[in-house]
């Protein structure tokens, strides 16, 4: 390899989910919004047609030559180090998405850094992906769109990664605006940007890191997704996007209480996005407490990935005065997210952290979000 000059940085945010959990894979309607937290990438072009990964967050660098992309995923994604399949299947993905011929295309050196934290369910993995999608689109001058860019992600993530993910998470990095949410149909991917209004109303978005660990390409999400499915075929529908609350009774008689519970939940959930996105509208974002804790009632007792931790972060934070609480991200680990005054951040936070000491856990990370921009070029 020559020295090159580097070619530019790029960035992309993780994710908080608002509300609408479980419901992307099942083509219904969610409402995310980027934070402020953001994965960077450093590219600098190469003359050899090869592709480096490294990372701060990792010892371990991948390099493989770009025409051996197509060779490598999905079949032996194995030989890859866990993280690097993110950035790597995303070039793989792009390539098989545009059909470009990859001589024609430099090899480059990706260096990542990131502060948005892992595992907490605020998509460290979209961030990683659109960072990467939006240089390697830039440089490569391939000419997609936002959109196509999320598909891209969102295939690497499902094929290369081997996480059965909706595609969210990557619509969500992709197409973030200030201060406010993406409101996003999984099936059409339509999407409409939604004012939030927090600051406006004197309110914040605590986010509480359990520091509980989940992974979305192990056995809980899929037997979650898979549950979907099932209660999808049994109903005679596409997904359960296309059956309403008044489809319940009926998918009542015909499931086993597990499958039922996997079915309520997505298509309640699905019909409180769409209240959240007119609540905010028409009474702004006070007005949505009642249907962030409902979403999180449905999540712990119908859908069951929560854990105790979870639970733990959520409680006193009502107890404490937050207008609603949830769990946010896939579940089984990760983060809840508490909307509260602005007043009460310091003293929330100190209720959560006492709970955690009392019931022996670690210390939660506990910290605020801001709706932000999407994935750009920095430099």
């Amino acid at each position: 390899m020559t020295d090159n000059p580097t070619t530019g940085t790029w960035s992309a945010p993780g994710r908080v989910n608002l509300i609408g959990e479980h419901t992307d894979y099942n083509d219904g309607f969610v409402l995310p919004f980027a934070i402020e937290f953001r994965t960077a990438v450093a590219l600098q072009t190469r003359t050899d047609g090869r592709i480096r990964v490294t990372s701060s967050f990792s010892s371990d660098a991948a390099e493989v030559a770009v025409s051996d992309l197509a060779a490598l995923f999905p079949d032996r994604r194995d030989e890859v180090p866990e993280w690097a399949r993110y950035p790597l299947g995303v070039a793989w993905a792009l390539l098989e998405a545009t059909g470009v011929d990859v001589a024609s295309v430099p090899g480059v050196d990706l260096s990542f850094s990131s502060d948005v934290p892992v595992g907490a369910g605020l998509s460290s993995s979209a961030a990683i992906e659109g960072a990467t999608a939006s240089a390697l689109n830039d440089v490569w001058g391939l000419g997609l769109d936002c959109v196509s860019l999320a598909k891209v992600g969102r295939r690497a993530e499902n094929e290369a990664v081997g996480a059965p993910t909706g595609i969210m998470d990557q619509m969500a990095s992709m197409l973030g605006r200030a201060d406010a949410a993406t409101f996003l149909d999984c099936r059409s991917l339509q999407t409409e940007s939604v004012d939030l209004g927090f600051a406006g109303a004197g309110l914040e978005l605590l986010v509480i890191d359990t520091k509980v660990t989940h992974a979305h390409s192990t056995g809980g999400y899929r037997e979650r997704r898979a549950s979907c499915e099932q209660g999808a075929a049994i109903m005679g529908v596409p997904a359960l996007r296309d059956l309403t609350v008044d489809d319940l009774a009926r998918a009542q008689e015909l499931m086993d209480d597990v499958t039922f519970r996997r079915v309520r939940h997505v298509v309640t959930e699905d019909q409180r996005v769409l209240d959240t996105v007119e609540t905010l509208r028409s009474a702004g974002p006070r007005g949505i407490g009642q249907l962030l804790d409902a979403s999180h009632a449905s999540m712990r007792d119908d859908f069951e990935p929560s854990v105790a931790a979870l639970d733990l972060g959520i409680d006193p934070t009502r107890a404490a005065g937050a207008i609603g609480a949830r769990m946010t991200g896939g579940g089984f680990g990760g983060a809840a997210i508490a909307l509260i005054d602005h007043s009460l951040v310091a003293s929330v936070t100190a209720a959560v952290e006492r709970a955690f000491a009392d019931a022996g856990y670690a210390t939660p990370h506990i910290f605020t979000v801001h709706p932000s921009e999407g994935a750009r070029r920095d430099v």
